[in-house]
């Protein structure tokens, strides 16, 4: 969507300014930023569309800044940029809150590719939904917008990823959705190593909203194929 702001932290000038080029020759308004600390001050002032977020940083690592802007509620888009690519790296970034995770040196094809998947996904979430803004599993509520469930009068924290997840189910209740579905809807589907990383989501959230969380009532495991929403 043109004219969304994007911010880029990334300390390499050069690499900065190139992503920044590219990124405005797409339509988005763009800011550098090439320190840790000031990135995450910023950051906790305003909302931008997209972070395009380098892990090795002065002041503060990427990851620290993800993790630490997730735990403080905020929750917009973030593409991780780095050398450090190995399965260790990726699943940590992606497991604090990240939404993609990719190597350097990388295509800018890919990046423009990477970056306008992430808003796509974005604006799924962010738009309006057929299962509503609050979803009832029994006496618990869910509101997507606030990240909040409220199970027994108390009100828990959810993740990003996971009120994502729910609301992925929720849209289509009573039908089966495939893990690769769920991936792509949620992540992206090359962002995740495994399809697993879903399942273990879904015991957190079971955990939260079932009665007996080893014999669900609403979240249901289809075998070998994904998971279906019984509200």
């Amino acid at each position: 969507m043109s004219g969304e702001k994007l911010v880029v932290v990334e300390d390499e000038e050069h690499l900065a300014e190139v992503i920044a080029d590219n990124l405005e020759l797409e339509g988005y308004a763009v800011e550098v930023i090439g320190n840790g600390l000031q990135a995450l001050e910023r950051l906790r002032g305003e909302k931008p569309a997209l972070v395009l977020l380098d892990v090795m940083l002065p002041g503060m690592d990427g990851f620290t800044i993800c993790d630490t802007l997730r735990k403080e509620g905020r929750d917009m888009p973030i593409l991780f940029l780095t050398a450090r690519s190995g399965l260790d790296d990726r699943v940590r970034g992606l497991e604090i809150g990240g939404d993609d995770f990719l190597g350097k040196p990388f295509d800018l094809r890919e990046l423009m590719l990477r970056v306008r998947a992430i808003l796509k996904r974005s604006h799924w979430y962010n738009g309006p939904s057929p299962a509503g803004d609050v979803l009832a599993l029994g006496a618990s509520r869910i509101d997507f917008k606030r990240y909040v469930a409220t199970v027994d009068g108390r009100e828990i924290q959810l993740s990003q990823k996971e009120t994502m997840i729910l609301r992925c189910l929720a849209e289509k209740p009573g039908e089966v959705i495939a893990r690769a579905e769920i991936l792509d809807r949620v992540w992206g589907y090359d962002a995740f190593p495994t399809e697993r990383t879903i399942d273990n989501f879904i015991v957190r959230l079971r955990r939260l909203l079932e009665p007996d969380p080893q014999s669900p009532r609403y979240i249901h495991t289809v075998r070998g194929t994904g998971y279906r929403l019984t509200p």
